[in-house]
């Protein structure tokens, strides 16, 4: 016979089973104490951080400033994304202050880059481990010696998701803002009212595009339109795979639908930025980053 102590300790000990036991199944996500499956609750969305306080750009020749200040030359200083000089107000110094951008803000865009150039140049940012990479390309994949000549959407597609890949091996938690690529067929319709804009195109600049400013026959159309609806695809491009990562801005199509003239393009080339363009282009950037909404 039992003694009274040992029905005690005997009863105790099963029903501290059963309590371990539910309790156990409901840690582990599986069947709740009801008999049901226990939802999965939704793992939430990273806050992003609309005060970064480092910045790494990546991107072509607009990034680098180039023909903003001399001929042929690249002028990082104007930069819309790190540059220093007081007139652009670069997104730099606006989210970093003028000895942060120095201190921490770094540029690896090339002039002439084009999307495939953008993994290494990705790998290089990433060492950093920056808050925010800026990413601007894709105009270079556009203006080729010919429409025929423009990178496929396809190709384009996939560089951009190695870029990013890229990114988070090496820095999981960097912010990303892409910017749109910019309306190439605006650029042609508004710097073709400039006679020497139109001498200096005949030096080959983007000719997919310029290339014989002032014809309007069918072909010449045509031409233009294909490379405006590649334009299209890419910035789609940029958008969709941009949206399946959490820690990733598109511009919503900014840049491209900004309305810009003369006095925003480069007298050296009437291509790229000149300063007035890199101002509106880091303005632009500002707005999108620190928007509490993407969509805002």
């Amino acid at each position: 016979m039992r003694k009274p102590g040992s029905r005690r300790r005997a009863a105790l000990a099963v029903v501290a089973a059963g309590v371990l036991g539910v309790a156990g199944c409901d840690a582990g996500g599986g069947t709740s104490a009801s008999g049901g499956t226990k939802a999965h609750t939704p793992r939430p969305a990273p806050v992003w951080n609309r005060s970064p306080d480092s910045i790494a750009a990546v991107g072509d020749s607009i990034t680098r400033g180039f023909d903003a200040c001399m001929v042929l030359s690249d002028c990082p200083e104007v930069s819309w994304a790190t540059g220093s000089d007081a007139q652009v107000d670069s997104l730099a110094v606006r989210l970093l202050g003028v000895t942060g951008a120095a201190r921490r803000s770094w540029n690896y865009a090339v002039t002439g880059a084009r999307m495939a150039d953008l993994p290494d140049q990705m790998s290089q940012a990433a060492a950093h481990g920056p808050q925010l990479v800026t990413v601007m390309v894709g105009a270079n994949d556009a203006c080729r010696a010919s429409a025929s000549a423009m990178t496929p959407v396809a190709d384009f597609r996939a560089d951009f998701e190695e870029a990013l890949r890229t990114l988070r091996k090496a820095s999981p938690k960097t912010q990303v803002y892409v910017a749109s690529v910019p309306n190439l067929k605006r650029l042609w319709s508004a710097g073709r009212s400039s006679p020497l804009g139109k001498e200096v195109w005949k030096l080959g600049i983007c000719p997919s595009m310029l290339s014989g400013a002032d014809d309007l026959t069918n072909a010449a159309t045509q031409r233009r339109d294909q490379v405006q609806r590649r334009v299209v695809e890419y910035n789609a491009a940029l958008k969709e795979v941009c949206a399946k990562d959490r820690r990733c801005r598109f511009d919503g199509g900014a840049v491209y639908d900004y309305a810009f003239d003369t006095d925003q393009l480069s007298r050296w080339d009437w291509f790229h930025p000149s300063r007035d363009g890199q101002a509106r282009l880091a303005a632009i950037a500002y707005k999108t980053i620190t928007a509490p909404d993407p969509a805002a």
